[in-house]
């Protein structure tokens, strides 16, 4: 979207498995070995980062015989790569269950993966995370890497899937979001964590679905428990107000492919917006938006966060200069990203006031 106005872009970025998407901000080597561990799940422990690495010390010392700026170029590359590794091997503590229905069938669009470390600390709080990719694509297995990063760093993490469009609209997906967290807090107990200290994460349409799920109550109404969730992290949310966006959006193939998942119907634009349950929120917020994101969420995100301190709910905003909408995730690749240390301060914080 350009500056101040409505329109999203010409590229779909939204998609973090799309070309323009999250592998296209690393070099070529990086690209290959994520997709290799994310493709064939293998586990850190069998992969020998020397195999890798040899090869590049030795197109490494090449370069510095032919061109100087190759060698930097180069450089650059190996140390991403080698922080890759640190991150990996580092991680490999961390157990995995993979593909646990929730909700009781056997449909793979209601599957979760859970991270853990299986120390003799039980009550961890536990971060669930719902991915982006405008309501249509995304799956649980790309994202195995924030998975692991938390776990590593106490937090034990549930990673879901959720019906996709056209398969399913809104309301649909936010339903069985909820079953997710219903889920969760009654059996995570056998992870490690804690079901009181339950905090939900979501990037672009999934933070549009995280804040609907916890601002309009008929959706853990409908799963058949209370709200149970005790912080929100919402990294560049798209869709708090999807009323406003589709009433003003520019009419392009991102908006019609929208209207797949909330219909044509301004009335069914305002009940998908969780803006418009802003005073049904009383927990704890964490909120990011890139400097380069979208305009829609430039200007919707602090709205929210205007709205949730006048009603006195505790709630942070950190906008992250220079991000645009999918590096705003891809950056949590790597362990040691700031906005880990961001959300782990928060999760302890609001795990004590508990």
């Amino acid at each position: 979207m350009e500056d101040g106005g409505w329109k999203r872009g010409n590229g779909r970025e939204s998609s973090i498995e799309s070309q323009g998407g999250i592998l296209t901000h690393y070099p070529s080597s990086i690209i290959n070995f994520i997709n290799f561990t994310s493709i064939f799940h293998l586990p850190s422990s069998i992969i020998n980062p020397l195999s890798i690495i040899n090869p590049l010390f030795q197109q490494f010392r090449l370069f510095t015989v032919e061109n100087e700026k190759k060698k930097s170029f180069m450089l650059k590359n190996l140390v991403l790569i080698m922080l890759l590794f640190q991150t990996i091997i580092s991680s490999a503590q961390v157990k995995t269950a993979k593909n646990i229905n929730y909700a009781g069938n056997a449909d793979v669009a209601n599957t979760l993966n859970i991270f853990y470390k299986n120390d003799d600390i039980k009550d961890k709080p536990v971060l669930i995370f719902i991915h982006g990719g405008s309501w249509s694509s995304g799956k649980k297995e790309t994202y195995w890497w924030l998975g692991r990063n938390f776990a590593r760093k106490g937090v034990v993490t549930v990673i879901i899937n959720y019906p996709l469009a056209p398969n399913a609209q809104y309301e649909k997906m936010a339903d069985d979001c909820a079953l997710a967290v219903k889920w969760v807090q009654e059996n995570i107990s056998n992870y490690t964590a804690s079901g009181n200290k339950i905090f939900v994460m979501g990037h672009s349409a999934g933070a549009h679905l995280g804040e609907l799920i916890n601002a309009d109550p008929k959706y853990f109404k409908h799963a058949g428990i209370n709200n149970p969730i005790k912080g929100m992290i919402l990294n560049d949310p798209f869709g708090l107000d999807m009323h406003e966006y589709l009433t003003t959006a520019e009419k392009d193939d991102f908006y019609f492919d929208f209207l797949r998942t909330f219909t044509n119907k301004p009335e069914v634009w305002k009940l998908a917006s969780p803006l418009n349950y802003v005073n049904d929120i009383k927990n704890s917020h964490l909120l990011f938006y890139g400097g380069k994101t979208y305009g829609a969420i430039r200007i919707q995100t602090p709205r929210l966060y205007e709205k949730l301190k006048a009603n006195n709910v505790p709630v942070e905003m950190k906008e992250i200069k220079g991000k645009s909408h999918v590096p705003m995730i891809s950056q949590m690749i790597f362990g040691s990203n700031d906005l880990y240390k961001d959300i782990v301060e928060f999760i302890e914080k609001s795990s004590k006031s508990l």
